[in-house]
């Protein structure tokens, strides 16, 4: 087996970190005892703790997009699509233990002080939203439907409600749900 970068080792615990207990609460300290390395090594790599939590969301951004395509990647069907990102998003939701979405956290608990990550966090969305936006258009040319961009930002934004309602009550039936719904939708 591969023996880890420190870069990498450092941004995997971080990950962890921030994800589970939050940046605020993630000292560099801890970060640097979990990774195992000294303290230059950190500062050889990340020259700040908000660095690291950019690098962080890079990484992120970067799963979450490889893992929606691989989910979606070998359906032709628009509806399938839509319906397979809906069952990605929840699998997400149970593979974390119901933790929630990494930028919806993070904007959570950083708010707008941090422009960087508060963009960071929004462009995120918006890559989300314009790839549901892109299989619904490609839906509506098949169907003819009236207000696809409407029916696009209702499936997001269902989506997105399934996510933070299934972090809230710990299940995952919203997105049972809200696949029902999208079948009103897309008729």
């Amino acid at each position: 087996m591969k023996k880890e970068k420190v870069h990498d080792r450092i941004i995997r615990v971080a990950s962890e970190l921030f994800y589970k207990q939050g940046y605020n609460s993630t000292g560099i300290n801890q970060i640097i005892a979990e990774s195992d390395i000294a303290i230059g090594s950190l500062y050889n790599h990340f020259a700040s703790k908000n660095e690291l939590l950019q690098a962080y969301l890079v990484k992120e951004e970067q799963n979450w997009f490889e893992g929606l395509e691989k989910s979606i990647a070998s359906i032709s069907d628009p509806k399938e699509k839509i319906v397979a990102i809906v069952d990605y998003r929840k699998k997400l939701q149970q593979s974390s233990k119901f933790a929630g979405c990494h930028f919806i956290k993070i904007v959570s608990e950083i708010g707008d002080g941090n422009t960087a990550v508060f963009t960071f966090a929004k462009n995120h969305k918006e890559k989300q939203r314009a790839v549901i936006h892109g299989i619904v258009k490609e839906y509506s040319e098949l169907h003819q439907l009236s207000d696809s961009d409407l029916i696009a930002e209702n499936i997001f934004l269902l989506i997105e409600g399934a996510v933070v309602t299934s972090t809230i009550t710990r299940k995952n039936d919203s997105f049972d749900q809200i696949k029902k719904m999208i079948q009103g939708l897309l008729p």
